[in-house]
């Protein structure tokens, strides 16, 4: 069995680099992709027809490409050269391991990962605003890991004059090495003092949803909002979050005056609340990680609310 994958976003597709690992046993042979060979002319020629060239003989694919480009040219290209085409197989996993890619080429927005730290108690802070560390370092590296995932970072400017984040991805040695795992861009809604260590940042005065269009036409398919209290706040009940990724630190401030994860008025009633699906609950050193993400009726109602949605609202 021959495999390959993408060389990044200007290297050769996973199709070529399998084609070329197999070389003349490609001929009569089998190819399984997550994704439709695409069709078009981009930074490399179309797989589709390296495909075709190789002879093969019966393509799998889990997912057509919802991107405008191929959406089912490739497969109708393979199909008309003979080749046996069968989509569908094991969708559901391509379709996790490709979310942000999907959701990208579908709204032309970057998927939206909201990362939050806090208490057992929900705080986020003390009330000195003291919060380091509410997590322990298995915890913190492990958000590292997922801001590794991301393709930017955005915080707002309140956070940045608190805290004065780097917002860089620090693994250890060899885990962050490769060339293709740059760091995340960093944008900062507002402006970042002169001095602070976001920079070089992109800093920008919009409404939120005008900001991720910036976003996606960026070439950003995944951006982690790290805060503050009151950036999470407005993501949320704008319903623009498609992950919620919560960390609990193994502490409890043990009052009420403390800072909680959001800034702002909530919802009325409980009827009101997000609906959620927990996707996901894991230690992490002695902390816990849960993941989650907007239900589907959820999605659906703050997909109607967004065409409504202003800054400040």
């Amino acid at each position: 069995m021959y495999t390959g994958c993408t060389q990044g976003r200007s290297g050769p597709h996973a199709e070529v680099c399998a084609i070329d690992a197999a070389g003349a046993q490609s001929r009569g042979a089998t190819l399984y992709v997550t994704l439709e060979p695409c069709a078009h002319h981009g930074a490399t020629p179309p797989c589709a027809d390296a495909v075709i060239a190789a002879a093969i003989r019966r393509v799998v694919i889990a997912l057509e490409d919802p991107d405008p480009r191929v959406a089912g040219q490739g497969i109708a290209r393979m199909r008309d050269a003979g080749i046996e085409v069968v989509v569908g197989v094991g969708a559901l996993e391509a379709e996790s391991q490709l979310a942000a890619y999907l959701h990208h080429r579908r709204t032309g927005r970057p998927l939206v990962v909201l990362k939050l730290a806090a208490t057992l108690d929900g705080f986020t802070a003390a009330p000195d605003r003291s919060s380091q560390w509410i997590t322990g370092p298995e915890a913190r590296l492990d958000a590292h890991r997922l801001r590794a995932d991301c393709d930017a970072i955005l915080v707002g400017a309140g956070t940045v004059r608190a805290d004065d984040p780097s917002l860089t991805v620090r693994l250890p040695p060899g885990e962050f090495d490769d060339v293709e795992h740059r760091q995340p861009k960093r944008f900062v809604l507002g402006q970042a003092p002169a001095t602070a260590k976001v920079h070089p940042c992109t800093e920008v005065r919009a409404p939120l949803p005008d900001v991720l269009d910036l976003l996606g036409r960026d070439g950003v398919l995944q951006v982690m909002v790290e805060g503050g209290a009151t950036v999470a706040r407005d993501f949320h009940a704008a319903g623009l979050v498609d992950r919620y990724a919560l960390y609990l630190g193994a502490k409890m401030l043990g009052g009420d005056d403390g800072l909680g994860m959001f800034h702002g008025p909530g919802v009325g009633t409980i009827m009101d609340a997000a609906d959620l699906e927990i996707t996901g609950v894991a230690m992490v050193g002695t902390d816990v990680r849960i993941d989650a993400r907007p239900s589907a009726q959820w999605a659906s109602l703050a997909a109607s609310a967004r065409a409504d949605y202003h800054e400040g609202d």
